[in-house]
């Protein structure tokens, strides 16, 4: 009679079925995004909460709300509004320019190498700024920069004389604008891309004009992702800080810069307060965010 016991060395060298090595098995898939969870949480999530602890403690370490009532300050609301004002007028002018570049590059019968190179130079252009974008502005829209010099010397116009000053409401939403337009060209160009060539031809079919066909079509396609774009491009200037203060110092009261006097000031210290103004802008920041992911939602559902 044959012997069909196995040995206990094949026994115990038996693999385990396949749902207990699934068990066993390190959740090695999360291993590429760690580094993300991990920069996510040391320079996003751990410093937010600090700010907003911060922004409800005195000096002794003690719950107040009085910084939060200082936010209600005329200074401190005027730094607000002017904040809001050029994060809203270099949020708008990006945005339109940088949709008419977009739908000059996608649909407008260009060479495919001005796609590229215009996507390239709008990839880095967008993470432009600080202290370079700053001199380079004063380099060439300073009371003696380039630009300023040569519309002086050929056409005699001398643009301080007009009233404009880069160290002003116009001059830092125009370097604003510098990074507003190659953001807006980065993020509508697949929006646009995602247009179908069956649409334009079915609007063709039934006599729709192209003017109709943009302004019944398109237009309802793309608005949640433009209107989406502005809100994320209004977020983008309201947070920016080293520019600003690198551009004008404290000749404008604008809220990054008010908040850097705040924390770091020799005469205007106080950093509850300071963290009290970083929970105001984290609060509208934040609430951006919210809005722009939910009309990007709204219009990947036209263009997947």
């Amino acid at each position: 009679m044959t012997d069909l016991t196995l040995p206990n060395q094949a026994i115990a060298g038996k693999t385990a079925p396949p749902g207990e090595a699934r068990a066993l098995r390190l959740p090695t898939q999360w291993l590429g995004v760690t580094p993300f969870f991990l920069f996510a949480l040391m320079f996003l999530i751990l410093p937010t909460l600090y700010l907003m602890l911060g922004a409800f403690q005195n000096d002794a370490g003690e719950f107040t709300l009085e910084n939060i009532f200082s936010l209600f300050q005329a200074n401190i609301l005027a730094a607000y509004w002017i904040s809001i004002r050029v994060s809203l007028a270099s949020s708008l002018i990006g945005a339109f320019a940088g949709l008419a570049i977009a739908i000059a590059i996608v649909r407008g019968g260009l060479p495919n190498w001005i796609r590229s190179a215009t996507l390239t130079f709008s990839g880095v252009a967008s993470n432009f700024a600080g202290v370079p974008l700053a001199f380079a502005f004063i380099a060439t829209l300073g009371r003696l920069g380039l630009v300023t010099v040569l519309l002086n010397t050929l056409v005699g116009l001398n643009i301080y004389a007009h009233g404009f000053n880069l160290l002003s409401f116009w001059g830092l939403t125009i370097t604003y604008v510098y990074f507003q337009i190659p953001l807006m060209v980065v993020i509508i160009v697949p929006a646009i891309d995602g247009l179908k060539k069956e649409w334009g031809e079915a609007a063709a079919t039934l006599g729709a004009t192209q003017a109709q066909y943009w302004r019944m079509v398109v237009i309802p396609v793309l608005w949640p992702s433009f209107l989406g774009t502005v809100i994320l491009l209004f977020a983008n200037a309201f947070g920016a800080i080293a520019t600003a203060y690198a551009l004008t110092g404290s000749s404008l009261n604008i809220v990054p810069i008010l908040l850097y006097a705040q924390i770091r000031g020799d005469v205007l210290h106080n950093a509850h307060l300071g963290y009290a103004i970083a929970f105001g802008m984290i609060f509208i920041t934040g609430l951006a965010n919210i809005f722009y992911i939910w009309f990007r939602t709204r219009s990947e559902r036209w263009l997947k």
